[in-house]
Parts: structure tokens; sequence; C-alpha cells
């Protein structure tokens, strides 16, 4: 089914409106989650039922309402419920902290900061509970949050505790995602690629942007966009596979599963840019590792108040050591 015409998107006080104009036959859920990327099929299907969409003017009752070309739907998206951000006592592998910043090994599984379907367990209620003075420093929702890994990446993290120590290194996560040289943020991570890369080092210079079609992704094949540049450097050579050490030259989301991916190596166990390897033996370690093989290895910034050159180190997980065991060339 081709996908509809999406006009552009009205933003509205009291939450998005979408108009879609429909360009082939097809049920109503369906055509509305493949025009709307941020939404999901079961999202679209609540819209429907509280009754948040109209076809052609009427309120539909039924997901699966039949939509002919030509046909007029509106979603109305309401804004967010407002989060109220909880203090838990999850435990915390702190590798240095003063009364500026804390720095931490975050492990595989744990969401950042609070968002729709992770309104406990992140990072965030961690720390407001580890740091009793942390809310509002640097947003309601995201208070000490300077920088992000994905929810399955493993590795160092910083976080802050003072509005100065906040504004310092926000400026620093900045320059290092623009890729200015004098930027004091630096980023190594640690990766399994299968396949191989195809040479021992080298650089990656792409434009980066929103992919294309699948909106919710990220891509360096894209006709323009912001300046991607990540350097590699083989490590290991394993079976069917590499230990890959990537440097981050900028900062973009997704950057190094990205440009991997679209290199024809992606990052073992991807559940987004990877692909199931055709190897069993690696199609197994990926089974059990469960998450994309990938951790920030190193973090190093000036720190925000005494401007000295920091450097933080984070050993690789137990999940991570044991696929690379596992794929040890005979």
């Amino acid at each position: 089914m081709a996908p509809p015409e999406l006009d552009e998107l009205d933003e509205e006080l009291d939450g998005e409106v979408h108009r879609i104009d429909v360009a082939e036959a097809g049920r109503l859920d369906a055509i509305i989650t493949a025009a709307i990327a941020t939404l999901s099929r079961a999202q679209v299907q609540r819209l429907i039922e509280d009754g948040h969409v109209t076809l052609n003017g009427v309120v539909p009752t039924k997901a699966g309402a039949k939509v002919r070309a030509g046909d007029a739907i509106e979603v109305r998206v309401p804004p967010p419920e407002p989060l109220e951000l909880v203090a838990e006592a999850i435990p915390l592998a702190i590798l240095f902290e003063d009364a500026d910043v804390i720095v931490i090994d975050k492990p595989a599984g744990m969401v950042v900061h609070p968002s729709a379907g992770h309104a406990t367990g992140t990072l965030v209620n961690a720390l407001l509970h580890h740091c009793t003075d942390l809310a509002g420093i640097g947003g309601v929702l995201r208070p000490g949050i300077v920088h992000r890994l994905d929810k399955d990446t493993t590795g160092v993290m910083v976080a802050t505790k003072t509005d100065r120590a906040h504004a310092s290194l926000t400026a620093q996560f900045a320059a290092k995602s623009r890729g200015d040289a004098a930027g004091a943020i630096e980023r190594a991570y640690l990766a399994i690629t299968s396949p191989a890369p195809p040479a021992a080092t080298g650089t990656l210079r792409t434009e980066y942007g929103r992919h294309p079609i699948h909106r919710k992704k990220f891509s360096s094949k894209v006709a323009s966009g912001k300046s991607a540049v990540t350097h590699w450097e083989v490590i290991e050579r394993l079976h069917e596979a590499a230990l890959v050490r990537f440097v981050l030259q900028t900062g973009r989301t997704h950057q190094i599963r990205v440009h991997a991916a679209d290199h024809g190596w992606p990052l073992l166990g991807d559940p987004v840019y990877g692909h199931k390897p055709r190897d069993e033996r690696v199609a197994s370690v990926a089974r059990a590792l469960g998450r994309q093989a990938l951790h920030a290895a190193m973090l190093a910034f000036a720190h925000p108040v005494t401007g000295v050159r920091m450097v933080f180190e984070a050993p690789l997980p137990a999940d991570f050591a044991t696929a690379l065991a596992a794929l040890a060339p005979p």
C-alpha cells in the first residue's frame, strides 16, 4: 500500500492536528500509522476509540473502517499528560562525584529520562534519590541531563548537579555535536560489528538526518543534512565479526549505529539498524546478547568549574564480554 500524503503538521495549544489526504484505499488505522511515523498502531487505535479521529468529518467507530482514495482524515493527538518525577532508590555504579557533577557507568536496559512508557526506573529517577537537590537543574523532566545513551547502550555518562555545571557541560556537548575541533568533549565506544569493517582503520564522513521513509530512524544516505564524522579502528577480528573502537568527531543521534549499518557492517544485535546474521554462530550470540553491542568506553570533558580535563573509563559489561568470548576465532 502506497503511503498517503500528509499535510504539514499544525501545532495547537490543545495538542497536534494531522490532516491526511488518502492516496490509496485501506484500513483506517493502517493508513494513519503509515502517515504519522511518531504513532504506533496501538496508539492510533486508542485515538480512534477515544474519538480523536474524523473520516470525512465523521467520527468513525472502528479502527478497521475502510478508507477510499480521496478521503480526508483528521487526527488530533492530545498533549501528553505531565509526568510526575519520583525519586527511586535505584543503585548506581558511580565512577566519580563532587559538588557539581556525577559520572556513572550506565547499565543496559536503563532509560536516561522519563518519557511515554518510561515514567519510572530511569536514570533521572535514580539521580533524584541520590542527589536530593537535583530538581530543576536543566529542566523539569530531565534534571541534570546533558547527554544521553540509548536504553540498551552501556557505559560512561555524566550528569550535572548545579546550574553552573549544567550550563558549562551543555555548551561542551553542543560543541561536540557540531564537531568543533576545540571542543573539550571526547567520546570513544567499543562495539561488535558483523561482518567486520573492510579495513583496519577509517573515517566515515557523511550528511546525516532523518530516514526519508522510516521517520523514527536516522540515515547517513540523505541528500542533505548535518555533517557526521566517525573514526573507527578494528581492535580484534572475530568469527564473522570484529571488535571495533569508534571515536565520535560529531555527536548525532544513533551516529555509530547508523554509520556502521549504512556502510555494511551493522552492530551485532542492533534491533533497529541491524539485520539477522546468516551465520548461525553469530546469530546465536546476537540472540543471547539481546541488544546492540555498543559500550561507551571512555568520556573526557573539562570540569565545568575548575576547567581541569577529566577522563573516565568503564569496563566492558559481562554480556558484552561473553559475546566477545563466544565469537573468538579458533
